[in-house]
Formats: C-alpha cells, structure tokens, sequence
C-alpha cells in the first residue's frame, strides 16, 4: 500500500474547514508551499510532525499503520 500524504493532509485540512492561508501562517510559510506540500507525494518529517500538531492528526499513524498489516 503506498500512501500518497500530499493527498492526506489537503484531506484532513478540508475536513478541518481551515484555508490555506491560515494554515501558510501558522506552519510558517507561503501559501504556494502548502499546495506544494499538497502535490507531494512525501513529507519531510519535521514538517510531518508540525503539521500533525497544527492540525490535531497524526499523519504518521497512518504509516504505522502500513508497516504493522506487513508484519
């Protein structure tokens, strides 16, 4: 299972009903990084991490979640 987190976060940031451009300001970065990030289709994990906490999900669950069905 490949998982797609550019595709994952713009989810979660719909699902959350916050725009770009406050999420832009509270990671700290221009509104064309966040559609990048969007596009992407991996994250730094610091990155990852903050956007985990801004955003109150935590996206490496979802890779956990991969790695314990293969085991």
């Amino acid at each position: 299972m490949y998982i797609f987190i550019g595709e994952e976060i713009k989810k979660v940031v719909k699902e959350r009903k916050v725009t770009v451009s406050w999420l832009a300001r509270e990671l700290g970065c221009h509104r064309t990084n966040i559609y990048r990030i969007f596009d992407a289709a991996s994250v730094d994990t610091d990155i990852l991490l903050r956007l985990s906490m801004i955003l109150k999900f935590d996206f490496f669950s979802l890779y956990s979640d991969v790695v314990t069905q293969k085991l």
